[in-house]
C-alpha cells in the first residue's frame, strides 16, 4: 500500500512539473537594444560630481551649453548641486537663461531637487547680469 502511494505522489509531480513546462522559442536575429537616457559623458562626469574630468572635458573644447538628453551641463550642476561645477561653467559661459526640453531652466531644476546651494549660485549670477 505505502509502495502504491508513494508511486502515485511520484507520478503525479512528474506529470505536474510536464504539464507546466513551456518551450522557448527564442528569435536572435531582431532583438533591439533601445537606451531609455542618451547622456553624453561630459554631463554624466557633472551628476557625479567629478571636477578633474569636467575640467579636463571643458579644457578639450567640450560645449558648456550643449544640451544632452533635453538638458545643458549647467542644469545637470544644478539638479544633483554640485556648487563647484557649476561655478566652473558661469566660468566658461554657461547660459543660465537656456531653457531645457521640459522648459525649465537651472533655477527651475535645482528648485525642484532642494539644491539650495546651487540655486543661491544660479541666483546670484543673473542678478550679476
Amino acid at each position: 500500500m505505502k509502495k502504491t502511494i508513494i508511486f502515485s505522489a511520484f507520478a503525479l509531480c512528474v506529470s505536474m512539473g510536464t504539464l507546466n513546462a513551456k518551450t522557448n522559442n527564442f528569435n536572435f536575429e531582431n532583438n533591439h537594444v533601445v537606451k531609455p537616457y542618451n547622456v553624453n559623458s561630459f554631463c554624466v562626469s557633472i551628476a557625479m560630481g567629478d571636477l578633474e574630468t569636467v575640467k579636463k572635458l571643458i579644457s578639450l573644447g567640450e560645449d558648456v551649453n550643449k544640451k544632452s538628453n533635453g538638458m545643458t551641463p549647467a542644469m545637470y550642476a544644478a539638479k544633483y548641486n554640485r556648487t563647484e561645477i557649476l561655478e566652473l561653467l558661469i566660468a566658461e559661459g554657461a547660459d543660465l537663461k537656456l531653457k531645457s526640453d521640459k522648459k525649465m531652466t537651472a533655477a527651475d531644476y535645482a528648485k525642484l531637487h532642494g539644491a539650495k546651494d546651487t540655486y543661491a549660485i544660479i541666483e546670484a549670477s543673473l542678478s550679476k547680469k
